[in-house]
């Protein structure tokens, strides 16, 4: 087969076109991953973490005001990385307890993406 300049460019397009689709397919299967997980979260945080620090994550409860709880929303709280926070959630921090065991690895990791959410990132 003789390899021609006209079928040399048919063939880097047609490669380019599927790398390309490829890119957008990861980024889409990426962010539906993520708004799943915030939206997983988002049932595990009213079961286990809203009687302290509120729906919105303010912390505006009695329990929350009693033991000081941070604003989740808060520049303070969301400047954490990932792995901080979700360090936190597991291993428990002062008055809160650890949820490693109970929740695991997975949920609490969707916890972040839902601290994440609350705090517009």
């Amino acid at each position: 087969m003789k390899l021609t300049i006209k079928k040399l460019k048919t063939l880097i397009t047609g490669a380019m076109t599927l790398s390309i689709l490829a890119l957008v397919i990861s980024a889409q299967t990426n962010l539906q991953a993520a708004t799943t997980t915030a939206a997983d979260g988002a049932a595990t945080f009213k079961a286990k973490c809203a009687a302290c620090h509120g729906m919105d994550g303010s912390g505006n409860t009695g329990p929350g005001k009693s033991m000081k709880v941070r604003d989740l929303r808060s520049a303070d709280v969301q400047k954490q990385s990932d792995d901080q926070l979700s360090k936190i959630i597991a291993n428990g921090k002062g008055k809160m307890p650890g949820y490693s065991k109970s929740l695991g690895a997975d949920a609490c990791n969707e916890l972040v993406a839902y601290v994440r959410k609350l705090g517009g990132k």
